[in-house]
């Protein structure tokens, strides 16, 4: 019993970062089910059993990339102290990004291009979307400023914006350009006043 569960685990983990390097690699639409299969060493039950259907496995592929994203983050923000500061500081996590080997810009973005409107992958997507604008907006209130959804949506299109950059552009320091057009936002945006400002 026990060794079935950790052969199903594992074959779930095989099946995943197979599926993180091929898709994020060569996108969804293009690699097939019997790559990812052939790539992790299972068999084609296992894919089925763990995940359903493709669709599935591209969800788990998301929530994996969504998990990771999170986890650079939140690790990045503990450098920093004030509100204001971790703002600025999403920004560098991102360029962390762009540096790693085989940065392919935004897999929500490439996983989305080609999804139906009313798909699980595009809700996948979205889910993301969600949490990076509900961080700027926690972000953004914590620092004291008195529109904190209206700046939190400026901070996430240069969010958007430096990935694409760093994609399209081959440039990693877009993130580090995208940071110095953040500190001017928020050097410009009304504060609720002076005491709460971080």
């Amino acid at each position: 019993m026990v060794t079935s569960s950790v052969s199903k685990a594992s074959a779930r983990e095989r099946l995943l970062e197979a599926a993180n390097e091929l898709f994020y690699g060569e996108g969804v639409q293009t690699v097939g089910i019997d790559r990812v299969i052939e790539h992790a060493g299972v068999a084609k039950a296992s894919l089925y059993n763990t995940f359903g259907s493709k669709e599935g496995l591209v969800c788990a592929y998301l929530e994996f990339r969504h998990e990771r994203s999170r986890s650079r983050i939140t690790r990045t923000l503990t450098r920093f102290r004030t509100p204001r500061e971790q703002l600025l500081g999403v920004f560098d996590a991102l360029g962390e990004a762009f540096t790693q080997p085989g940065y392919n810009g935004c897999a929500f973005v490439r996983a989305t291009a080609e999804a139906p409107e009313d798909s699980v992958v595009r809700r996948a997507a979205e889910n993301y979307r969600t949490w990076v604008r509900g961080l700027f907006t926690d972000l953004a209130t914590a620092a004291g400023y008195a529109e904190p959804e209206e700046l939190a949506r400026r901070l996430h299109l240069l969010y958007d914006g430096a990935e694409q950059s760093a994609r399209m552009d081959r440039d990693p320091s877009a993130a580090t350009t995208a940071r110095a057009a953040a500190a001017d936002l928020l050097d410009a945006a009304p504060l609720t006043g002076p005491a709460t400002a971080g």
